[in-house]
């Protein structure tokens, strides 16, 4: 079992592709390093997304996940990076990342980016009594 970091992102054959559904992950630890300062930045990441015919394979999302833990970057930056590495891995019709980024300078940042394949339309919701 591999615990090395990689920008590999690995993908598995989704088992209801003509079915609209969401699919929700948390990641808590994420990290990478102020460009600034060098100083390390710490964020929970909110992944959310409808897939099409692939979903994320979570082993290789935590370690993709790893691979920043060195890099610096704004966090707008790296947060539309790793949307873009995730769309283009599994090429979802629906994907928000949201990135809480933990206190920076007395500074809190949250920083939200989306995908929306251009060939999907939203789901009416259903409200029950």
């Amino acid at each position: 079992m591999s615990t090395q970091a990689s920008k590999d992102l690995e993908t598995f054959k989704n088992a209801h592709p003509k079915r609209d559904y969401t699919i929700r992950i948390t990641i808590p630890e994420f990290t990478c390093l102020c460009p600034k300062t060098g100083q390390p930045d710490f964020a929970t990441l909110y992944l959310e997304y409808v897939p099409n015919k692939h979903c994320i394979e979570l082993k290789s999302l935590k370690l993709y996940i790893w691979s920043f833990r060195e890099q610096g970057a704004f966090h707008e930056a790296i947060t539309n990076e790793i949307l873009n590495d995730l769309v283009a891995a599994c090429k979802p019709r629906f994907m928000r990342l949201k990135a809480e980024f933990n206190v920076r300078g007395g500074i809190y940042t949250t920083v939200i980016a989306e995908h929306k394949d251009k060939n999907w339309h939203i789901p009416t919701v259903v409200s029950l009594p």
